[in-house]
């Protein structure tokens, strides 16, 4: 006997492939947060791997939460002032179920759009934390959070994805709510994110780490990664989950996914091979984990180009992002910040070598959308657009979470103990460790039973049970 199915709240026009395809796309991105958990969680000592993968995990649950009461309808609600904030209208999530999203012929339910959007923000947020690794505590880092996607993302976010028309506000799918000024106004290119989460959370990286202050012993004495096939997993993941995040921005099943998911495969793979390159001429060897750091460099790079370049500026912006991070993550030693797992320079860095050359190979004959770049005969325009763009967020997102940090530091501290930060973070914020490895008393030793002997199969010499 079938079940009947409530249709009350289904509406007219839905795409349904383009529909299936960014729900697929948003599940994607949502496991780029675990992954980047067991990326990040190899990297770090075997006494706080649980407290990273924990400062990752918790985003899940804040920035949704944030999300859902008024993240949303700050990013995505009409405009308020100037293209750099959102109204109040989906508050709680209003007007968003049974309204539709998107043109007449790719209109998808807003709901969709909505949960594709959140998984954006819960990644870019969780990114933050490598550059504290093992010296923060982790309610601070959640107070953090909140104030950071609060005052930092959401409105970086109406700036950068917040296009003008396409988000609906009632059941006929039209809209022409303004959105945000970096993609409305001054027209910069950020296919999926090069501004808005790389850059974002590279910057406010930084001004945290000048917050928090370096490890204690760093750079001498420091804690060696303590599974380095945790961080190739989780690079494995991230790449894997990448797909959603670039091609699923194209919003519709198409020939602009596809050109977004073939670049991303592109740039990934020969920034893996600049990076390991790079190691071998100033190392003698290439490392599994500048290979895994390089291939996230390249995803990072090609983010905001993805959809508006061709095969040649995905090579370029590839291996260019792949050999510039690798010696971008040295910097740290130069100038005296201690970024503990190398956001800054594979985030920032990564996210600016993407967004200047988005100005540089973008590309019309691939995208009609967009427009041409230096060498494509569009001149300098795009490129001082895409300079302006990624100042901006750049200055403000330092700016306001130097702030944030340093208030929060100011009342409820952020650095641990210096004893639990030198014996491990994991017992003294989760009481907890993630393996066993002093257990008092270990179990008697039985040895095995005796095996009978087989008819024609003699016991070995030597041997009193088994082979």
């Amino acid at each position: 006997m079938l079940c009947a199915i409530p249709v009350g709240f289904e509406v007219a026009g839905v795409n349904s492939g383009d529909t299936a395809w960014l729900l697929a796309s948003a599940a994607l991105v949502m496991l780029m947060t675990p992954g980047l958990a067991f990326f990040y969680g190899g990297m770090v000592g075997g006494k706080s791997v649980l407290n990273m993968l924990m400062m990752n995990f918790v985003c899940l649950g804040v920035v949704t939460m944030l999300w859902a009461i008024y993240g949303y309808s700050e990013a995505f609600g009409a405009d308020s002032w100037q293209g750099l904030i959102g109204s109040t209208k989906h508050v709680l999530l209003r007007e968003t179920q049974g309204t539709v999203s998107g043109p007449a012929e790719h209109q998808v339910p807003t709901m969709a759009f909505v949960m594709f959007q959140l998984m954006f923000a819960v990644i870019t947020t969780a990114l933050i934390s490598g550059a504290i690794a093992g010296r923060a505590k982790f309610w601070a880092w959640v107070l953090f959070v909140v104030g950071w996607t609060s005052l930092v993302y959401f409105p970086v976010a109406h700036w950068v994805f917040s296009v003008t028309g396409y988000t609906a506000t009632d059941a006929s799918g039209n809209s022409f709510d303004e959105g945000g000024w970096i993609t409305n106004q001054l027209k910069a290119f950020d296919f999926a994110g090069g501004t808005a989460v790389h850059i974002n959370a590279g910057a406010a990286a930084l001004a945290l780490v000048l917050v928090v202050g370096r490890r204690h012993g760093w750079p001498r004495n420091i804690a060696r990664p303590h599974n380095v096939p945790f961080t190739l997993l989780g690079a494995a993941l991230l790449w894997f989950g990448w797909y959603g995040f670039n091609a699923g921005s194209a919003l519709t099943a198409g020939d602009l996914a596809a050109l977004a998911f073939t670049n991303t495969t592109i740039a990934a793979g020969v920034a893996l091979l600049g990076w390991i390159i790079v190691e071998q001429f100033r190392d003698g060897k290439p490392t599994a984990l500048g290979a895994a750091s390089g291939a996230v460099a390249g995803l990072v790079a090609i983010t905001p180009a993805c959809g508006f370049v061709g095969t040649l500026g995905a090579l370029v912006i590839g291996f260019t992002a792949g050999a510039v991070c690798a010696l971008a993550v040295g910097l740290k030693f130069s100038f005296g910040y201690d970024d503990s797992l190398d956001v800054v320079g594979v985030h920032l860095g990564g996210g600016l070598v993407g967004t200047l050359l988005t100005g540089v190979f973008a590309d019309a004959r691939v995208n009609p959308a967009g427009g041409d770049g230096l060498l494509s005969g569009g001149g300098w325009t795009q490129l001082q657009r895409q300079v302006i763009a990624a100042s901006a967020v750049l200055a403000y997102s330092f700016l306001v979470t130097l702030l944030l940090a340093w208030l929060i530091d100011k009342l409820v501290g952020f650095r641990i103990d210096p004893e639990a930060e030198a014996t491990g973070i994991d017992e003294a914020e989760h009481a907890e460790t993630a393996y066993d490895l002093d257990s008092p008393e270990p179990p008697p030793h039985r040895p095995a039973p005796p095996r009978r002997p087989q008819p024609g199969r003699p016991i070995p010499s030597g041997h009193d049970y088994g082979w």
